[in-house]
């Protein structure tokens, strides 16, 4: 079984910055892409930014030039920097991966959630 924790989320100001952790663990063989969705109150869940384990990145047209997805592949530990928060970005905030467990086995898991407010 995998795994997906998030952290890092909270309350912060307009204009603030947070950064998102996201830890994998598990029967882990291979990661295809991870990446984070996030869901406002009344929304579907929307993607905010993938990352193939190329290198890759894809972001929404929301966030580009804010948001920054990382990741540090030995620890299996993705990251979103978010600066210049708007109070549009509040939502719950997602991990999710691609990820290999076993050879010919793969799955599309979620994280729990962290919530993220942006409000003065």
């Amino acid at each position: 079984q995998v795994q997906l924790v998030e952290s890092g989320g909270g309350l912060v100001q307009p204009g603030g910055s947070l950064r998102l952790s996201c830890a994998a663990s598990g029967s882990i063989l291979h990661i295809v892409s991870l990446g984070w969705y996030r869901q406002a109150p009344g929304n579907q869940r929307e993607l905010v930014a993938t990352r193939t384990s190329g290198g890759s990145t894809n972001y929404a047209d929301s966030v580009k030039g804010r948001f920054t997805i990382s990741r540090v592949n030995a620890r299996n530990t993705l990251y979103l920097q978010m600066d210049a928060l708007k109070p549009d970005d509040t939502a719950v905030y997602y991990c999710t991966g691609r990820i290999y467990s076993a050879p010919g086995q793969w799955d599309d898991y979620w994280g729990q959630g962290t919530q993220v407010t942006v409000s003065s």
